[in-house]
Formats: C-alpha cells, sequence, structure tokens
C-alpha cells in the first residue's frame, strides 16, 4: 500500500506551498548521506521527492486531494534513472548541497590509518609519528590550479555562475534541473594557465607527516579523530579528516575489563597457608602486596587506581590481582612424611572460611 504523500514530508493537508517546500528540504536533509547511513536513504529520498512533486505543483495537488493515488493513474511515475549519483538528486531540486555549500566543490576524503601501541600505552598514554599517502594541495600553485603568475579567469561555460541549467521534462510536467559545470566543477573560473604539477586540479599526491597523542584509557578499536589532516578537498572546499584507529596489542600479563585491569599471581600452597609478601606487575611498573594467612584458590587483592583512567572524565579503575595457589605433587617418602606432620597440627577450625559463599561470590563479582 502507497504511503500518503503528505505524511511523508509530515505536513498538513492545509500546508502552503512554502510549508511543503520547507518540509521536503528538511527530509532531504535527514537522508543525505553525510548524516544517514542507511542504505534505504537513497530510496526515502527519491519516495519523498515523488511527493514533492506532485504536492509542489497545484494541478496535480487538486488531483491528489480529490481521488488520492487513483487521480494521478495514467500519468507515469517519477523515473530517477537519469540522474548519475544520489548527489545529482539533490542538485537537481536544490540547485547544489542542500547543506549550502556550492555544488562541485567537493570536500576532501576522510583517511584513516591504523596504528598498534603497546596494553600498557593504552592505559598511560603515548605518541605515535605517523606517515599516510594522502592527496594534498599542489605546493607549486598552493592548490588553486593556476601556474605560478598566472591567474585565474572566469568560466565561459557557465559565466562565472559554476552551474549550468537545464530544463528536464518530469512525469508531472518540467523543471529546472540545475548541474555542475563540468567545465570548472563548480568552481566558477578556471586558471588561464593550468599549474603543470599538477595539471590544473589544485591536488596531487603526496605523504603527510605528523605526531598524534594517544589518549590514557583509550580501549581497542577505538578512533582518533583529527580535523583537516584528511585528502585536500577540491580548490576551495575544505580538506577531509583523519581517523586512527588504535590496536592494542595483547599482553599476557594483563585483561582488560572496563576501567579494571584483570592480572593473576601463582603462589606456593604453604605462602598461602601462612601469608607472604608477593611482587605483582603493573602498568606502572612493578608493585608489593601482603597475601593474609588463609588465602584461598581464586582470592582476589585490589590495587586501588591502578587500572585505566576515564577518557575525558575522572577516576580511575582498580587493578584486581586473582591469587592462583599451586600446590605441588609430593613424590617422596620423606615429602609425605613432612605432609602428614603437617596435617596433624591441622583442625577442622582451620579450613574454616573466614566469609560465607554469598560473601565471597560476591567478592569474586565486585
Amino acid at each position: 500500500m502507497r504511503r500518503d504523500y503528505y505524511e511523508i514530508l509530515g505536513v498538513s493537508r492545509d500546508a502552503r506551498e512554502d510549508d511543503i517546500k520547507k518540509a521536503f528540504r528538511r527530509r532531504a536533509r535527514e537522508l543525505h548521506p553525510d548524516v544517514n547511513p542507511d542504505p534505504d536513504a537513497e530510496a526515502r529520498f527519491k519516495e519523498a521527492a515523488e511527493a514533492y512533486e506532485v504536492l509542489a505543483d497545484p494541478e496535480t495537488r487538486e488531483l491528489y486531494d480529490r481521488y488520492g493515488h487513483d487521480g494521478l493513474r495514467g500519468r507515469p511515475a517519477p523515473d530517477f534513472a537519469d540522474f548519475a549519483s544520489f548527489q545529482d538528486l539533490f542538485d537537481a531540486f536544490f540547485g547544489g548541497d542542500v547543506f549550502g555549500r556550492p555544488a562541485g566543490r567537493r570536500s576532501g576524503d576522510d583517511v584513516a590509518v591504523a596504528v598498534e601501541i603497546s596494553f600498557a600505552e593504552s592505559a598511560l598514554g603515548t605518541t605515535r609519528p605517523l606517515e599516510y599517502e594522502v592527496v594534498a594541495a599542489c605546493e607549486t600553485c598552493s592548490g588553486s590550479g593556476a601556474a605560478p603568475g598566472s591567474r585565474m579567469q572566469r568560466c565561459a561555460a557557465c559565466a562565472g555562475q559554476g552551474q549550468v541549467r537545464q530544463v528536464a521534462r518530469g512525469p508531472f510536467g518540467q523543471f529546472l534541473r540545475t548541474q555542475v559545470c563540468p567545465e570548472c566543477r563548480g568552481a566558477g573560473e578556471a586558471p588561464a594557465e593550468p599549474c603543470s604539477d599538477c595539471r590544473g586540479a589544485g591536488r596531487r599526491p603526496a605523504v603527510s607527516r605528523l605526531t598524534i597523542d594517544v589518549p590514557a584509557g583509550i580501549a581497542n578499536g577505538q578512533r582518533i579523530r583529527i580535523p583537516g589532516r584528511g585528502a585536500a578537498g577540491e580548490r576551495g572546499a575544505p580538506p577531509g579528516d583523519l581517523y586512527v584507529l588504535v590496536q592494542v596489542a595483547e599482553d599476557e600479563r594483563f585483561v582488560r575489563d572496563g576501567l579494571d585491569i584483570v592480572t593473576r599471581v601463582a603462589v606456593p600452597v604453604t605462602d598461602a597457608m601462612v601469608g607472604a609478601a608477593v611482587t605483582v606487575p603493573t602498568v606502572d611498573g612493578e608493585a608489593h602486596l601482603e597475601l593474609r594467612p588463609g588465602t584461598q584458590p581464586g582470592d582476589e587483592v585490589v590495587l586501588r587506581g591502578k587500572g585505566f583512567p576515564a577518557i575525558n572524565g575522572r577516576g580511575r579503575g582498580d587493578q584486581r590481582v586473582v591469587v592462583e595457589v599451586r600446590v605441588p605433587k609430593v613424590q617422596t617418602d620423606e615429602g609425605r612424611e613432612a605432609v602428614g606432620r603437617l596435617a596433624e597440627h591441622l583442625t577442622e577450625r582451620s579450613y574454616r572460611e573466614d566469609e560465607g559463599f554469598f560473601d565471597r561470590l560476591k567478592h569474586a563479582f565486585r
């Protein structure tokens, strides 16, 4: 079942022509691929364009108001096959970009690179030098496209407007179709003598180098956006952005859990029984902690403030040290006798837990 045209544009049936035009422009902005990654956005824009063509023309609107979609039978449905791209659709209706940017002067593309850092660097922050290939503004002509010493002149094809207009016939009558001037690409001017290095394009391949700051607390797979360090735009258009994908190398000593760091320490059963001082690794270096007598397998000791800091926030997570108790194999008679003598000194009270089952469960999942 076809949707109501007024519903598609979000206007009432008594909406004025200006309101319909504003509603269509608003819907176009919402569906533009720069802000809407939905793959169905183009189809929804065409649906909105069809509604606009009908409601913007008084004759077809009157037929639709009286008879609905049936009143438009016999008229060919809008055909957008002649438009080369999604942007061309916007150009046809708005004479350029719906965001007010000059048609044809496209912003530079975004560029993505990846860097790898260590686990400790992800917690403490670091810097990384980058070197990547990019389309940059031509240094010879400073991005103008004109040879040094020459000047820019008005484009003869569009008389300096940057656009050429054609009257196109649509299914509901004629409408003025505006296209980017193919000669000057929307600039309205062209170099009298093109730059020999970039052949008048104002851009050429280059290698860009910079050093970036990787913030403390960044996680594997997060991106850092650096505005204006992507590819150069066409003459007069802004450059794209650089996106740095951060990959954190695994560390066999640590596991990240939110802002906390989890690590393990293995101790002999005798140390667990009587208590001991042990050394554990942290991202800040080694730390010392005391194990209480009777430490059980899986017990946790918390080192406050030894975890990850919150990016753009306050505070820092903890490091949770999980105790792994190593039980030796007793393979000699003398060893078995020694264990037997030890067992004679242990009573049922020696095996009593200091906290109940549910307390230990809460402690483990704290």
